[in-house]
Formats: C-alpha cells, structure tokens, sequence
C-alpha cells in the first residue's frame, strides 16, 4: 500500500455555470484529495479557495468579482491562504486577473483542470501561475469525488468548433477535443463498479463527438459518432440509465434519434437549445439552421418517442431583434411545448461579434421581453406536468429531499424531478412511484414499493 499523502489542510470548490463545469469542479477536488486536501466546511475558513468560473454572461462574471473581493481581505490577514480561479473567466481574463486581484496564487483555464496538482506544486514554490495557453486534454487518470452518488457525469468531448457570434466559449475552452471510446467506456465501468446507475454524457456541442477522431467505415461515414458511442457503452453492466448534453440542432441526426429510441438504457429527455424562433435572427447568430430544421427533429422525436421530453435554451433581446421577431420565439414555445427552457436576456461578452453590433436592445426591453417568456414557459411547463398524474413513473433515488428530510428526491427517466416519501430505499434504487401531484417543474407521489431494481 503506498503512502498516504501529507495532509495540506482544507479546501473548498465554488462552481459558476454549465454542467462541465460542474463535471471540471469533480475532477479538481479529486485531484485536491490524491494531494492530501480535505473538504472544508465553508469558503471563508478553508486553507485553499477555488472558484470555477463563468463568463457566458456578465452577472455570473460580476459575481466572481465580488466573491474574490472577499477572499482577497481574507488573504492580507493569513498569507497562507491558497486563491485560485478556474474556469472560462480565468481564460478569458489570464494576466488581467492577476492585477485586479493581485492576492490571486494560480489562474487556469478549462483546458488545465487536469493539470491543478502540477500548477499548485509551482504555487508551492513562491510563483504566481497564469496557465491559460493552448492545452491538449489527455486522458486523466484522477478519481473525480462525485457530488452524487447515483449519478455521474462523464466527459465525451472538450471545446467547440462553433462561431455563434454572441459565444464566448469556443474562445475560453477551446478547440474540440474527443476522447476516445474505449477510454470512456472504461471510465464508465469503474463508475458501475462503484454503484452509480445513470451517466450524463458531457460536451458543449455533443453531437459533435468524433469528428476530430481518425476513421472511417466501409459505408464511408466517420466512424466515431454519438450514435456509436451511445451503441459502444449501452452494454455496460450495472448502468441503467444513459443521458446526454448539450445537443446542437445543426448535427442532430435521424440516426441519433434511431438510436436513443432502440436503446432502452437511453432516457427519453432531449435538451436541444433552439435560441431564436426567427430565421433572421438564427442567421444572425451564425447557428446553421433554420425553424422549420429545427421542428422536423422534434416531430422525429415525437413520432418515435411520443413520452420523450424537450429541453431548450433560449435567448431574448439579441442585438435588432425586432418585436416580431421575439414573438416568433413565442410562437414556437407555444407550438413545441416544452418541457423545460432555459432562458436569459442577451449579455454582450467580450470578443464576440455581436457585442459590437449596431441595435443593441435597452435592458428595459430585454426584461420585458424575459418576463413574458418566462411566464410563458412556466405555464407550457406547467401544461406538460399534467400529463404525468396518476401515472407511475420510475424514478432514481439521488438523495434527500433538503427542504423535507421525511422525502427522498429524484427523476423520472423524462428528467422531471420528484419528489415521494423516504420508506428506506437507499441512494440508487430504482422507484416505481405514482404521481399525485404536479407542478410546473417537478412532481410529487407515493412509492410502490418494491423498488424495481437496486
């Protein structure tokens, strides 16, 4: 048995943002624990403070600010306070950082989370480190230390390729960056080994998987697709469920859709940002498809899913977006009733080219046009709720409901969150529960017990 590490004292991880960011956060606090951390109880006490960062909008970017005021007065009263940014503001930002905040140890980009050991051994050394230049990921062989028990996220690809023009991503995180199949499929063994149930497949552009990988098949079509791999992994033993994110409606294909209906582990929720219900404004955004693309891949889910699911995202206010236009939108989320929408009034990043453009909205029209939306997608959500009273649904167990510890909490394969009465099925179980009440964005019932599978 090797040597335990020397303890360093305690850390504590804040995570701004996406999903993969969430799944970087994992990645870095197991790197912390290999190294000898231990989970802090809060920020403003433990040895070394990490903010995994966002700058897909400018309130998220504003709130990191404040948070590292905070830490920066915490830091001139105990020196051997360890600061570090992560994330898509610190690539952004890089050396900038470092002289608005001068307090700051290490600031990293995405592309460098797999490095932290090594750059934290540098801090150990008296530097100050900017690590935000070009970074191949490879494969790391670090444990994450997963938020949850029953359910892991697992990322297929890293970057974007895409040019949307009001997108900061490409720009912080990359160039796309497959892995490769034979490696995630090992990573998800190791998780069934562990008792996880439901993988969520990670990419910023998902269906992009692939193409940046060698091969192709005798039918001469690239031989590593989503649909390949959705087909490579569906056989690991012990994984029940398979979800992924974030789709991109330009290569959401048929076969895709053919896939996820004849793969049974494969759950019926699909979340593909639209953004615009305008094909002007799509344009605009350089997204690469129109409405009318966008509507045949819901009505293809829906023939071969008819129960599946459909998130979006969408944004409001984009540069000339006229009122006809934003109706549009409208229209569309009234048409495709939507399960979920994700949305948020257009925020200028930097570098991007529609930060520049002529037509810029008035934050008053922006939030006008926010509010109506949302309440429109509260009621279509609300609408899709109603479907599932009465019915029995199986949901995983991810834990206990935190504002009533006497419930458990989890989702339906549909992705709808649910809520039932704790009778001591454990973390992972497979409930079958009745649905007796509806909300707009989760559910409520009683078990039927047994649990179906555990």
């Amino acid at each position: 048995m090797g040597a335990q590490p020397a303890v360093r004292g305690s850390y504590w991880i804040t995570t701004f943002g996406c999903q993969m960011n969430k799944a970087d956060s994992e990645r870095m606090a197991g790197i912390l624990e290999t190294m000898g951390y231990a989970p802090g109880s809060d920020e403003h006490s433990a040895d070394l403070v990490l903010y995994n960062t966002c700058t897909i909008r400018d309130n998220a970017e504003q709130k990191v600010y404040s948070y590292l005021g905070r830490q920066a007065q915490r830091k001139r009263l105990n020196p051997h306070l360890t600061l570090v940014v992560a994330g898509c503001v610190a690539q952004q930002e890089g050396e900038a950082l470092l002289r608005r905040v001068p307090e700051l140890d290490l600031v990293m980009g995405p592309q460098h989370a797999n490095r932290l050991g090594t750059l934290l051994e540098q801090v150990e050394l008296g530097q100050q480190v900017v690590a935000t230049g070009e970074h191949h990921i490879l494969e790391d062989l670090t444990t994450p230390r997963r938020d949850s028990g029953s359910c892991a996220w697992v990322n297929v690809i890293y970057g974007c390729n895409e040019r949307c023009t009001y997108c900061v991503v490409p720009a912080v995180r990359g160039k796309e960056q497959s892995r490769l199949p034979e490696a995630i499929r090992l990573e998800i063994e190791g998780l069934a080994a562990q008792g996880f149930k439901e993988i969520t497949l990670l990419g910023q552009n998902i269906d992009a998987y692939g193409r940046d990988l060698p091969g192709i098949t005798p039918e001469g079509r690239r031989q590593h697709t989503l649909t390949d791999l959705l087909h490579h992994i569906h056989g690991v033993e012990g994984i029940e469920r398979i979800r992924f994110a974030t789709s991109h409606p330009r290569y959401f294909t048929e076969r895709l859709i053919d896939a996820c209906a004849d793969l049974s582990k494969v759950c019926e929720h699909f979340h593909i940002p639209f953004q615009s219900g305008d094909n002007d404004v799509l344009k605009a955004m350089a997204r690469g498809y129109t409405v009318e693309r966008y509507r045949r891949i819901i009505e293809r889910i829906r023939v071969r899913m008819p129960e599946a699911s459909i998130s979006a995202d969408v944004i409001v206010g984009f540069p000339g977006e006229t009122d006809a236009q934003f109706r549009h939108t409208l229209d569309l989320i009234e048409e495709i009733g939507f399960d979920l929408v994700n949305t948020a009034a257009y925020s200028p990043r930097p570098g991007t080219p529609a930060a520049d453009w002529p037509g810029q909205l008035s934050e008053t029209v922006k939030v006008e046009r926010l509010q109506e939306l949302n309440a429109l997608v509260e009621r279509t959500a609300r609408a899709r709720s109603a479907r599932y009273l009465g019915r029995v649904e199986e949901v995983l167990v991810e834990g206990a409901n935190p504002k009533n510890p006497g419930q458990l909490m989890g989702r339906t394969r549909t992705n709808r969150l649910t809520f039932f009465p704790d009778e001591g099925q454990g973390l992972g179980a497979l409930v079958p529960v009745r649905i007796e009440e509806t909300r707009s964005f989760s559910l409520s019932g009683r078990s039927l017990a047994p649990a179906l599978r555990h």
